[in-house]
């Protein structure tokens, strides 16, 4: 089910197996001022995918995302995870309840990225422009 901005949930589980068997670099070469980053996370193979981080509570001008994925990605959070998110052209985001990102923030959501595919959080190296 996708909601009107184009938003569907994903299943960690459905990405590819290098994901959970190498050292990972999340990257990305925008700046964190916007309610989407795009970003890249890539293995030690030099496989990649798109991997994006949303702000979910940013509601002006208009909403990211409607207002049951925006629960889901708060009771996700609740509970330590991060709501995964498809758009419409395949690429895959985490939904985080937000309305700006900060190093912490952008830290916190790659935590729990790794805790959603069976990764230790030191798996996972992050490079963001601030």
């Amino acid at each position: 089910m996708t909601d009107p901005a184009g938003w569907s949930v994903a299943d960690p589980f459905d990405l590819p197996e290098w994901v959970g068997a190498e050292q990972l670099r999340w990257s990305t070469g925008e700046t964190a001022s916007t309610a989407l980053i795009a970003g890249t996370l890539a293995g030690e193979s030099g496989e990649s995918l798109g991997l994006d981080l949303l702000c979910v509570d940013v509601a002006y001008p208009a909403a990211v995302v409607d207002e049951r994925r925006r629960h889901d990605a708060h009771q996700a959070w609740h509970f330590g995870q991060v709501l995964m998110l498809v758009d419409r052209d395949g690429r895959l985001a985490m939904a985080v309840p937000a309305t700006r990102w900060d190093a912490d923030t952008v830290c916190e959501a790659l935590r729990r990225f790794a805790k959603a595919i069976g990764v230790p959080p030191s798996q996972i190296s992050v490079v963001l422009r601030l």
